[in-house]
């Protein structure tokens, strides 16, 4: 196997700027954008410690098996601060087997690291984040695989994503796990993906936690995704997505937000402390008709509706999970939360639906051993009428519904 080594290079150049805290820029983008140009399947492409600044993207097209690494994800830092061409940071197309870890990207003006077409990725111990505070004008994704298979995100951290810190989208085969992210609109999301595994993550301070989202017009539905042994914990902060984008709609103090989505599994989480829901279950027809302004992502999204495209979601089941929420009042940044106000006031749900349920098939949930938890139906589809707290009818006992996830 071909190694290669930025270590080997002669010359590296340092930059004349300094932040605040002295920290040394400096560039190796020539020497690095030729190992990458010139990578054949099986090479290895070492980035020594420091700090390096970019003004272009760092591209990987059509190889296999090549791993990209740093020397560790406090010592390699890549800065996309000054990037002056394209949109991502790094972007890789159309491979097999890529694995990357060891290094933190940072501050891209458009997604931090964007993979698609790609049967194989790995990322292990990356940091991706923009830095200074959460904004409207950062990236949207820090982790963007989309149209992959075989995906791996684990023991890395995304910070800041004005979208999905750990996104993963129209893609199967994927385990997202023991990440923490923060400070991002969604902490993880999986969208229109299939045989997901979601478990021992870290997700805080997020405007929602985790969210499981099937959109319309994409080339493919998600189902059989499994959410399992995470904190959920503390997910308020403030909705910075730019207004339009599907996830504006998230309400601030979301946990774990479900919709569209079928076959899904979600237990022994510990959803704590996040102020106007635990676990939202929620069709497209509620969200679009709170986000669908003309020119948005989700008016965009309703021109490409088809008849295959189903907007409810379908077998739940939602069982052994922990609830707690110190918190007295919702958010009154958002309609939910406004809603829940005034009709669940110190009573906010753990677990709370639209009520808006399939129209040609039997709609199937299954609530189970999730200890003292307050549930609430707010009916949306009959303008509140039939709201209840009662959620009798979706108890059944562990596994009576299980043959659905196999």
């Amino acid at each position: 196997m071909k190694y290669l080594s930025l270590l080997t290079l002669i010359l590296v150049i340092s930059c004349s700027q300094k932040t605040e805290k002295s920290i040394e820029w400096k560039s190796i983008e020539e020497d690095l954008q030729t190992l990458l140009i010139q990578a054949q399947d099986g090479d290895t492409i070492n980035i020594p410690e420091g700090n390096f600044m970019f003004k272009n993207p760092l591209i990987l097209d059509g190889v296999a098996n090549v791993i990209f690494q740093g020397a560790g994800m406090d010592k390699t830092i890549l800065s996309f601060a000054m990037q002056e061409s394209g949109a991502e940071g790094i972007r890789a197309a159309n491979c097999i087997n890529l694995v990357f870890r060891d290094f933190t990207v940072q501050d891209a003006p458009g997604d931090n690291i964007k993979i698609t077409d790609t049967k194989g990725i790995r990322f292990t111990n990356v940091r991706s984040q923009w830095t200074g505070e959460p904004s409207v004008e950062n990236g949207a994704y820090a982790f963007y695989p989309v149209l992959c298979k075989n995906v791996i995100v684990e023991n890395s951290i995304a910070i800041g994503s004005s979208d999905a810190g750990i996104y993963v989208g129209q893609s199967d085969s994927v385990i997202i796990r023991n990440n923490e992210v923060y400070h991002n609109v969604a902490g993880i999301e999986s969208e229109n993906s299939r045989w997901v595994e979601i478990y021992g993550n870290n997700a805080h301070d997020n405007t929602g936690g985790i969210l499981i989202f099937d959109m319309p017009g994409l080339t493919q539905s998600g189902h059989t995704t499994r959410v399992y042994n995470n904190d959920v914990i503390s997910n308020n902060h403030e909705n910075f997505a730019p207004k339009g984008n599907v996830v504006a709609t998230v309400p601030p103090g979301t946990g774990i937000m479900m919709m569209a989505t079928r076959h899904i599994d979600i237990y022994n989480n510990r959803i704590h402390h996040n102020r106007t829901v635990g676990t939202a279950l929620a069709s497209y027809v509620l969200v679009e008709a709170l986000g669908a302004e003309e020119g948005s992502q989700l008016d965009s999204a309703n021109n490409k509706i088809n008849a295959e495209y189903d907007p409810y979601p379908n077998y739940i089941y939602f069982h052994d999970n922990e609830f707690k929420n110190k918190h007295w009042f919702p958010t009154l940044e958002n309609d939910f939360g406004l809603l829940f106000l005034r009709y669940f006031t110190f009573n906010l749900p753990d677990f709370a639906m639209d009520g808006i349920m399939p129209e040609n098939e039997e709609f199937v949930m299954c609530l189970s051993n999730n200890g003292e938890f307050s549930f609430a139906n707010i009916d949306a589809a009959n303008e509140f009428e039939g709201r209840t707290t009662d959620w009798g009818m979706y108890a059944c006992e562990t596994g009576s519904i299980a043959p659905i996830f196999q």
